[in-house]
């Protein structure tokens, strides 16, 4: 069953900052071994304008479950986790079962 693994990316103490190093994180993310698909988003603020309890979310695309956790223990996969810990920002990884697409 395809597999995807979603990464929440908290808000950033420097939201420009963080904005002026994401597309080299995104660049590390597709460069993951089986990635089929990659799905990048900004999260909207809440309806008063407040931040919500994320700034980002990115979605890595696998065609299985061992697809997936394969390719995050290869050495492609430290350096995008290093460089998204490098921007000071905390993130939560879920891997799912997509089950309708």
């Amino acid at each position: 069953m395809a597999t995807k693994i979603t990464l929440i990316i908290d808000n950033p103490a420097d939201p420009a900052a963080f904005e002026s190093a994401y597309p080299k994180i995104e660049e590390l993310a597709g460069r993951l071994p089986a990635l089929r698909r990659l799905e990048a988003a900004k999260v909207w603020p809440k309806e008063d304008g407040t931040p919500t309890p994320a700034h980002r979310t990115l979605d890595l695309y696998f065609d299985s479950y061992d697809d997936a956790s394969a390719a995050v223990a290869v050495p492609a996969a430290g350096a995008f986790f290093q460089e998204l810990a490098g921007t000071g920002v905390t993130f939560t990884g879920l891997f799912s079962d997509i089950e309708k697409a």
